[in-house]
C-alpha cells in the first residue's frame, strides 16, 4: 500500500469537503480524517478539532497544484435584502440566506 501524507489540516469542515470533492473530481484519491471529532467543539482541546485531507504520496504535487488554483482573490458581493457583504465563494447570504444576486458581483 502506498504511503499517505497530509495535504491540508484545519478546522473548517465545509472547506475540507469542498477541497476533497474538487480533488476527487480530478482523479486524486483523498481521505478525510477527523470529521467525527468536529462534534466535540467546545468539549475537546482545540488541537484535537482538526480536519485533515490525506492523499497518496505520488499524488501530492498535482493535489497541491489544484489547491493553489483556489487561492485566487475573488470580489465580495453584497446582498440585496440585508446589504451584508459576502465572500465570493458564498451562493447564499451568510446573514439572511438570500440567494446571490448577479447585480452585485
Amino acid at each position: 500500500m502506498e504511503e499517505r501524507k497530509i495535504l491540508v489540516a484545519g478546522g473548517n469542515l465545509l472547506q475540507a469537503h469542498t477541497w476533497k470533492g474538487m480533488l476527487e473530481a480530478c482523479g486524486i484519491t483523498v481521505e478525510l480524517r477527523g470529521e467525527a471529532l468536529m462534534g466535540g467543539v467546545g468539549e475537546l482541546p482545540v488541537d484535537m478539532q482538526t480536519v485533515e485531507l490525506w492523499i497518496p504520496e505520488s499524488q501530492q504535487e498535482p493535489a497541491q497544484s489544484q489547491l493553489a488554483t483556489l487561492n485566487a482573490d475573488l470580489p465580495q458581493w453584497q446582498c440585496l435584502q440585508c446589504h451584508e457583504f459576502n465572500d465570493a465563494s458564498f451562493e447564499l447570504c451568510w446573514n439572511c440566506s438570500a440567494e446571490r444576486s448577479e447585480c452585485h458581483n
